[in-house]
């Protein structure tokens, strides 16, 4: 059996069937991309532990590329997760084992998706279809609790008064002399100009092992899974992690595999017995709805939807280039608090949860116009979780609407009100969330209206946008909130 060369998104035990295992540590994969400095070095640090943990049996080898050390060598490999590593693998000849670390294989896909056009490709069609045959929270052909979402449950706004939801912090590992020689040597790769970072240095806050992964999602049952559901979509100042898991690390770096995730949450809504009791249901369904659900589906979608999708799709013609408040994390640029908050936030970890990826950083890109392409490469860069195949859908589909309804049939575009009521944000905000004219004019809300301006020859024939659109031909100082946030330089 030829030495298993595995890819650094495929380090935990479910990649090792026990042979010969060769890692490989090539400083431009790291140098081609401008990454977060939390980012790079978990992806080392990741490596270098692994290493250790497998002793003899591996070899791991540093390099500039892949091809330096690969070339010419009797490989196998475990299928990788984007089009650039498949073509690597083609390159190098290596022999291909069917992919992993997914619920559902890409055969079960295919056929699911047999005869469905691009249109009705709907993720809620796919996860019912998903949670049917693999009896996961099912009694029989029905789903547990009558519901197979409990989504309009999970949209509670915080805690009126409350600085964050009082939970304990989030586990977080102690760092090592691998963490330090990391540490050192990106420091080092830095200086010499081989690689180009952005955000704040350490201490490290997400898994890097197998035995950090697993302590990372005994701490999310225990301690914030009861509280996930109601308040998954609620953001605080404070808090910085509500009631998210931050396994998508974890899981993205293949410490973790999706089901034994799904499978601890379920059995937390079972320990309270046969007929549940435990963990409550709508958060322990929201949990199974976006791992079996969403990142199943959208790791499907990357290869269904074809190497060129975010290449070529801008259905809203947004052509901005990402400004520099985005590419250099610095939300002192910015006077809207939710945005400089967040952007701070990433600048310091890597990492924030999905409403503020959806409703502030996505939600401001998609009303600005910023380049769909662009945008999915600087989530892809700036997130310790952001990898080829988990964005496209989630930024070029979701967020951007810029493949005109595949993944989402709206535009996910809203005004300041909905951040005024689902986060703390506004109350030390110099804008007002009501007022969309003049120089207190919140730039979410009257951006919300220049934005259906903009593109409303586009989503005129979407039924789902003919309400706002409606309210748009209705507004009195449509051409004055249109000329205003054509010329704002300050938001």
């Amino acid at each position: 059996m030829p030495p298993r060369f595995l890819f650094a998104d495929q380090l935990g035990p479910h990649y090792d069937d026990g042979g010969p295992i060769v890692l490989v540590e090539a400083t431009a994969v790291l140098g081609r991309r401008t990454y977060h400095r939390a980012k790079a070095h978990l992806i080392l640090s990741a490596l270098r532990h692994r290493a250790r943990e497998l002793g003899a049996r591996v070899e791991y080898l540093r390099a500039e590329h892949y091809r330096d050390v690969l070339a010419g060598r009797d490989l196998e490999v475990i299928n990788p997760t984007s089009w650039g590593s498949r073509a690597l693998v083609a390159e190098l000849g290596a022999s291909v084992l069917p992919s992993r670390g997914f619920v559902t294989s890409e055969q079960d896909f295919a056929t699911w998706a047999d005869g469905r056009p691009a249109s009705r490709l709907v993720m809620e069609q796919f996860y019912r279809s998903v949670r049917t045959s693999t009896g996961v929270l099912m009694r029989g052909t029905e789903p547990e609790g009558g519901r197979f979402n409990f989504d309009h449950d999970n949209r509670q706004p915080p805690p009126k008064g409350a600085v964050s939801l009082g939970l304990p912090e989030p586990w977080a590992p102690v760092e090592d002399d691998i963490d330090a020689e990391v540490r050192r040597d990106l420091d080092r790769l830095v200086a010499e100009g081989r690689v180009h970072l952005i955000g704040s240095d350490g201490p490290r806050r997400f898994a890097a092992t197998r035995a950090e992964a697993l302590a990372a999602l005994d701490d999310f049952i225990e301690t914030r899974l009861s509280d996930f559901g109601p308040f998954e979509d609620a953001s605080l100042t404070g808090d910085s992690d509500m009631a998210h898991s931050r396994l998508s690390v974890p899981l993205n770096l293949g410490l973790l595999h999706p089901q034994e995730v799904i499978d601890a949450v379920v059995a937390a809504y079972y320990g309270g017995g046969e007929h549940g009791g435990g963990a409550p249901l709508s958060s322990v369904e929201a949990v199974v709805r976006q791992i079996m659900g969403w990142r199943d589906w959208v790791w499907h979608l990357y290869w269904h939807l074809g190497e060129n999708y975010v290449a070529e799709s801008n259905f809203l013609a947004a052509t901005e280039p990402l400004p520099a408040a985005f590419l250099e994390l610095d939300g002192s640029a910015v006077e809207a608090r939710c945005l400089s908050h967040v952007l701070d936030e990433v600048s310091r970890t890597g990492w924030a949860h999905h409403i503020q990826r959806l409703m502030i950083l996505g939600n401001w890109s998609l009303q600005r116009g910023y380049q769909p392409a662009a945008l999915s490469d600087w989530f892809i860069n700036a997130f310790v979780d952001g990898t080829p195949w988990v964005m496209p859908a989630n930024v070029v589909g979701m967020s951007q609407h810029a493949d005109g309804g595949i993944v989402a049939t709206k535009p996910y575009a809203s005004g300041g009100a909905y951040i005024a009521k689902m986060t703390d944000f506004c109350g030390s905000c110099r804008f007002n969330p009501k007022v969309r004219l003049g120089p207190d004019a919140c730039p979410f809300t009257a951006g919300y209206w220049a934005f259906l301006d903009r593109v409303e020859p586009r989503i005129r024939g979407n039924h789902r946008m003919s309400q706002p659109l409606a309210g748009l031909r209705r507004l009195a100082d449509r051409d004055a909130v249109v000329a205003q946030e054509r010329e704002r330089t300050s938001w």
